[in-house]
């Protein structure tokens, strides 16, 4: 290797193998890592790579999914934390792979399918954007270092998920129709508290209060549930019920009507800057992987952070994570551990 030369996590999907065509049209030399988890998949990767005449590798990354991601998503569910694994795995697991491949080659670059960019801040600093997609998965990639930004290219972050379908189809890939993968890769079937279950070790089996402790009926673990969730509650009211506050030291699930649901100030831990930051200065904040965004300003503590919302947000959940834009510019991350509810 070495050059213009860049290592692409080819993962068989749309977005990679349009990235790859991409990065050789913009003049590098590309070269496809497939990372295995033990779930399959190689094939569609490889005939990318044959399609593109790209040079194609694989590596074993199961050790390291296991003790960075799908470990601690486990404890986070016992603790009564709703985790999100892919920010997790980003910069503990599947960033590393991918440099390491490029350190074994002399390649200069790795690279994605994300849908993120990077640009030059006002002094000339590599800065984590927002890409084109309205799906934003900057947010997915507000754990990178700042200090690996200066090595990444994100070929279709400028894209549309639809233009970037038809690009495939344009390129002739074998993989233009196949469906996006919305689950987490290590749990491809969805259903993420059987996978628990069949790993042991689950919470077990609670009561339903409401705010006064009364028990309203009974639930199958507390890892079932999560800050906000409505639906699959199978407890008659007459309203809507929602959970309202996870208590994995008695194994209860408080139920409420959702009137106090609304917060004003989280708390997070572990903040990641990404991009200069002025103590109390407005920005927004997304709470969750959605497309919410919230007005906010943030103060640094110890390790973490405050954010004191401007406009109050509802059900922040712990275990999640707040990742703070100005514009389109990503300034950094934090995981939530507690949020102040506005009474209901």
């Amino acid at each position: 290797m070495g050059g213009k030369t860049v290592v692409l996590g080819l993962s068989g999907g749309v977005d990679s193998a349009v990235a790859a065509r991409l990065l050789q049209e913009q003049g590098y030399t590309v070269y496809g890592h497939w990372l295995d988890i033990g779930l399959g998949g190689r094939e569609d990767a490889q005939q990318v790579a044959e399609t593109f005449g790209i040079p194609f590798s694989a590596g074993d990354i199961r050790r390291e999914l296991e003790a960075s991601v799908m470990g601690p998503f486990q404890r986070d569910y016992l603790a009564g934390r709703t985790p999100l694994p892919c920010a997790r795995c980003n910069p503990t697991v599947k960033f590393p792979a991918l440099f390491r491949r490029a350190e074994e080659g002399g390649a200069d670059w790795g690279a994605t399918g994300h849908y993120a960019r990077i640009a030059a801040g006002p002094a000339g600093e590599p800065l984590l954007c927002r890409g084109a997609h309205t799906n934003d998965q900057a947010y997915m990639l507000a754990r990178l270092p700042q200090h690996w930004l200066s090595r990444l290219v994100f070929p279709i972050g400028g894209y549309e998920k639809t233009q970037v379908r038809q690009l495939a189809r344009d390129f002739g890939l074998p993989v233009a129709e196949k469906p996006d993968s919305m689950e987490i890769c290590f749990i491809p079937d969805g259903d993420y508290a059987a996978w628990l279950e069949a790993r042991g070790a689950v919470p077990p089996p609670g009561h339903f209060v409401d705010r006064t402790g009364r028990v309203l009926g009974r639930h199958r673990g507390i890892h079932r549930y999560t800050i906000g969730q409505r639906r699959g509650l199978g407890i008659p009211a007459a309203h809507r019920l929602f959970v309202s506050e996870i208590r994995p030291e008695t194994q209860e699930v408080v139920l409420s009507d959702g009137t106090d649901l609304m917060a004003d100030t989280v708390w997070g831990e572990d903040f990641n800057p990404l991009a200069p930051l002025t103590e109390g200065e407005e920005l927004t904040v997304r709470l969750r992987h959605s497309k919410t965004e919230t007005p906010a300003r943030f103060y640094p503590e110890g390790t973490g952070g405050r954010l004191e919302l401007l406009t109050p947000a509802r059900a922040p959940t712990p275990g999640q994570l707040a990742v703070l834009y100005r514009g389109d510019w990503v300034l950094g991350s934090l995981w939530i551990t507690r949020a102040r509810r506005i009474p209901g």
